[in-house]
């Protein structure tokens, strides 16, 4: 599976490609996961180095973060599963947002040279509950603001509707807990999947 899942700060977007991780691993198929297009990394950076990150200038950043962009969708085509974590859509939401606003930047002519059977999935939940998650499990490094988070859930409504990647469905999380996500993402994937994806959703 090649799957790009999107969607704002605790809408549980790392909670499912973890999930989908773990569920391969089981039967035998080992996704590449990428899930750090946010910045700070926090899953290959230390403290010091995090704080480097949010400390280099706006251009510096968005220049970053285009290479990672350009990079991961050869990845796409080397792996035949792959997981990514907000990637391309992320940074259209929350590039000139807060990493280097007044900066322009085009995203959308990377996708058509992705692969013809990635999966796009948005993520999304009611703004109160994106509030009652942030209250109750912290992030590290917190990137939406809590008076921001209408404004984030239409942009990535927005930058989802607006994809050119034909294989796309949308899924509220407000009332799933982290095993129902998982399955209902398996279940609402099928007509997406390719029959390679197909055969293996059956194992």
């Amino acid at each position: 599976m090649r799957l790009i899942a999107v969607g704002c700060e605790y809408s549980g977007v790392t909670t499912l490609i973890d999930g989908l991780y773990a569920w391969g691993n089981e039967r035998g198929v080992h996704h590449h996961l990428d899930d750090h297009f946010t910045i700070p990394d926090a899953y290959h950076l230390d403290e010091e180095e995090q704080q480097g990150f949010l400390d280099m200038l706006p251009a510096i950043k968005e220049r970053f973060q285009r290479f990672q962009i350009v990079y991961h969708v050869r990845l796409m085509h080397k792996f035949d599963h792959i997981l990514l974590g907000g990637f391309h859509i992320e940074e259209m939401v929350y590039g000139p947002r807060y990493y280097y606003p007044g900066i322009n930047i085009a995203v959308r002519e990377y996708e058509p040279d992705m692969p013809e059977d990635a999966i796009l999935v948005h993520l999304h939940a009611r703004p109160e509950v994106i509030r009652r998650r942030m209250q109750t499990n912290p992030h590290p490094r917190q990137l939406v603001p809590q008076e921001d988070v209408e404004l984030v859930l239409d942009r990535f409504e927005e930058e989802v509707a607006q994809s050119w990647i034909h294989r796309k469905f949308a899924m509220d999380t407000s009332d799933l807990a982290p095993a129902e996500l998982l399955e209902t993402f398996l279940e609402r994937s099928v007509p997406y999947l390719n029959t390679r994806d197909a055969l293996t959703r059956m194992q």
